[in-house]
C-alpha cells in the first residue's frame, strides 16, 4: 500500500494512496460473471495439466533425448500466465482531503486500475492534477464518493 501526501493549488492537503485487491471489484457490467465456476474448477484444471504431463515424460522411451532449451521453452510458457495474472491484479486508489477547518466538507474520491506499473503512472498523474486543479482530473479512474 503505496500512500502520498499532496498540497493542492488552493491549499487544500490531500491524500493518495493505491492497495492491491486480490479479487476484483463487482460493477454493474459484471452481472453475468458471477456465476462463474470458482477456484475449484481452475484447480481441477490445473491438476489435470500436471497430471497429463506427468504421464507424458514418464513413458517416454529412454532413447528420446528432449533438449534443455525446449524444457526451458515450456517452462516459459507455463510461467507466463501466473506472471501476467499476478502483474495485472486491480488496484483501489483513493484520494481524499484532510480537512482540518470544521466548516468545509471533506472530499473523497475512488477508482480502480488494473495493473501494477499503471497504477503508478496514474498515481503520478493524479498528483499533479490535484496541484494544478485542487482536484483529480474527472476524465480519470477516480470518481467522487459521497
Amino acid at each position: 500500500m503505496a500512500e502520498q501526501s499532496v498540497i493542492a493549488a488552493d491549499g487544500r492537503k490531500w491524500t493518495l494512496r493505491s492497495q492491491l485487491e486480490w479479487r476484483a471489484p463487482a460493477t454493474a457490467e459484471d452481472f453475468e460473471h458471477d456465476v462463474t465456476g470458482g477456484q475449484v474448477s481452475a484447480a481441477i484444471m490445473i491438476s489435470l495439466v500436471v497430471i497429463f504431463a506427468a504421464v507424458l515424460f514418464l513413458w517416454m522411451p529412454d532413447a528420446v533425448v528432449v533438449p534443455s532449451w525446449v524444457v526451458l521453452l515450456l517452462a516459459l510458457i507455463i510461467l507466463f500466465f501466473p506472471t501476467r495474472w499476478a502483474l495485472r491484479r486491480p488496484w483501489r486508489v483513493v484520494a481524499e482531503t484532510v480537512e482540518n477547518d470544521e466548516d468545509a466538507e471533506p472530499e473523497r474520491w475512488v477508482g480502480t486500475v488494473r495493473g501494477v506499473f499503471k497504477v503508478q503512472g496514474e498515481l503520478k498523474r493524479i498528483k499533479t492534477a490535484i496541484e494544478e486543479h485542487s482536484m483529480p482530473d474527472i476524465n480519470g479512474p477516480l470518481r467522487p464518493v459521497e
